[in-house]
C-alpha cells in the first residue's frame, strides 16, 4: 500500500514545473549537445552568481566534487582534514580516496554540525583542510571554524550538499570556504534528475585545476597534462537545474514555513525535540529532524498512520568499517552516538497539502 505522506514527493514537484522542464529537456534533445557544453556553462554562470562566488564547475556528483576540491588543494597522503563524524559517509570517503586521513570530532547538540569547542585540540602539524558540513539545512557556525583555519593556515572546504540557498550573517552558505562542494542529488532542495554536483570558488587558480581534472587532466584534448577524471556535469541535468534554480527561493521559503508550523505544534509535546535554528542563520530545512528516545515506537506510529520517515544517520563515522580499519582506537562521541540513535526525519518539501501536515501531526500527538 503507498504511504498517505511520502518522505518525499518528486513527481508532486514535477508536475508544478512540468512545461519549463518537458521544454528544456526537448531543447537539449534538438541540441545533440549532451556533455558540459553551452547549457552546463550556462548553469555554472548562474549558480556563481547565486552564491556570490566568482567561478563554478559542473562535476558528476557531490562525492566527486569533494575529492576534485582536495585533489585541487593538493592534499594527500600524510595530510589530515578534520570532519564531523556525524554526516553522510560521502564526505569522509573522499577524503579516504585522495589517500588523505580523516580526523573526526564530535558535533553540536542543537545544530548537528561540527562542534567548534572540539575543533582546535583536533589540529596539527599535517591538518590541512577543514570541511564543515551544513548538515540537514542548518549552517555551521563559520565564524570560529574561519578564524581558527586562518590562524593555522588551514584550508576550508565548505560540505554544502544539504543546504544550498542557507545563510549564515546574511551571507549565502558555500561562499565562505576556499571552495564549497554542492550536491544535486535528487532529493537535494536543488537536486536533478540523476546524479550532478558543483565545485565553488573565488580562486581562479582552484578554478583552472578543478576542469582540468574533471576531464580527464586536459586543457587541450587528448593532451593530459596531469592524472584527472571523468567527472562531467550533462547538458540534460544542467537544464532541469537551471529550471529548478527559478524557483529555489520560494521552495526554500515553504520549507520553512512548514518546519515553523511543525515547531509551534509539536514543540509541547514532551519526549520529542524539535530543530534548532540559531538566530544568525537561515535554515532551510533539508531535512526536518526530530529527537526522540522512544525512535522505533515513533517511527511506527507514523507508519501505522501511513507516514514514511527516515533515519539520517544510523552510524557515525567513527563506528564505520572503513574508519575503524585506519587502526585508531575508537574515540568516545556521546553527542554524535546520541544523535545516530534518536534523531528522526519527517515529510517536509514544498508541495505537501495540509491534510498530509495534519496527518503527520496527529500520529505524533498520539506517540507521546
Amino acid at each position: 500500500m503507498k504511504n498517505k505522506v511520502p518522505l518525499l514527493d518528486l513527481v508532486a514537484q514535477y508536475k508544478t514545473i512540468k512545461p519549463e522542464i518537458n521544454s528544456a529537456i526537448q531543447k537539449i534533445l534538438d541540441s545533440g549537445q549532451f556533455i558540459l557544453g553551452k547549457e552546463v556553462e550556462l548553469l555554472e554562470n548562474e549558480i556563481a552568481h547565486y552564491l556570490s562566488v566568482k567561478h563554478g564547475i559542473g562535476v558528476a556528483s557531490g562525492t566527486d566534487a569533494l575529492i576534485l576540491a582536495m585533489q585541487a588543494l593538493g592534499i594527500g597522503p600524510g595530510d589530515e582534514v578534520i570532519l564531523p563524524t556525524y554526516t553522510f559517509f560521502a564526505t569522509m570517503g573522499a577524503v579516504l580516496h585522495v589517500g588523505a586521513v580523516p580526523v573526526l570530532i564530535d558535533i553540536d547538540p542543537q545544530t548537528y554540525c561540527l562542534d567548534v569547542n572540539k575543533l582546535k585540540e583536533a589540529i596539527t602539524s599535517t591538518t590541512r583542510a577543514i570541511i564543515p558540513v551544513h548538515l540537514y539545512g542548518h549552517p555551521a557556525d563559520m565564524n570560529p571554524i574561519l578564524e581558527i583555519a586562518k590562524d593555522n593556515d588551514i584550508k576550508i572546504i565548505e560540505d554544502n550538499a544539504q543546504a544550498f540557498g542557507a545563510e549564515y550573517n546574511g551571507k549565502k552558505t558555500g561562499s565562505f570556504g576556499d571552495i564549497a562542494c554542492l550536491s544535486f542529488f535528487p532529493s537535494k532542495n536543488l537536486g536533478g534528475y540523476g546524479d550532478g554536483g558543483m565545485i565553488v570558488t573565488n580562486s581562479q587558480e582552484l578554478a583552472e585545476k578543478i576542469r582540468m581534472l574533471r576531464v580527464h587532466g586536459w586543457n587541450k584534448k587528448y593532451y593530459p597534462e596531469v592524472l584527472g577524471y571523468n567527472s562531467r556535469l550533462d547538458a540534460l541535468q544542467a537544464t532541469v537545474l537551471r529550471v529548478k534554480l527559478q524557483h529555489i527561493d520560494e521552495w526554500n521559503s515553504s520549507r520553512r514555513n512548514l518546519a515553523a508550523n511543525y515547531t509551534h505544534k509539536l514543540a509541547p509535546i514532551p519526549g520529542i525535540g524539535t530543530p534548532y535554528e540559531n538566530d544568525a542563520v537561515k535554515h532551510v530545512y533539508h531535512l526536518y529532524v526530530i529527537q526522540t528516545e522512544n525512535r522505533i515506537q515513533v517511527q511506527n506510529k507514523l507508519k501505522k498512520a501511513g507516514v514514511s520517515s527516515g533515519i539520517y544517520y544510523p552510524q557515525p563515522l567513527h563506528l564505520s568499517k572503513p574508519w575503524q580499519a585506519l587502526g585508531h582506537q575508537t574515540p568516545n562521541f556521546p553527542v554524535a552516538q546520541k544523535a545516530s540513535q534518536e534523531l528522526l526525519a519527517i515529510p517536509i518539501y514544498p508541495e505537501m497539502t495540509p491534510t498530509q501536515v495534519g496527518i503527520i501531526l496527529s500520529a505524533l500527538q498520539g506517540s507521546k
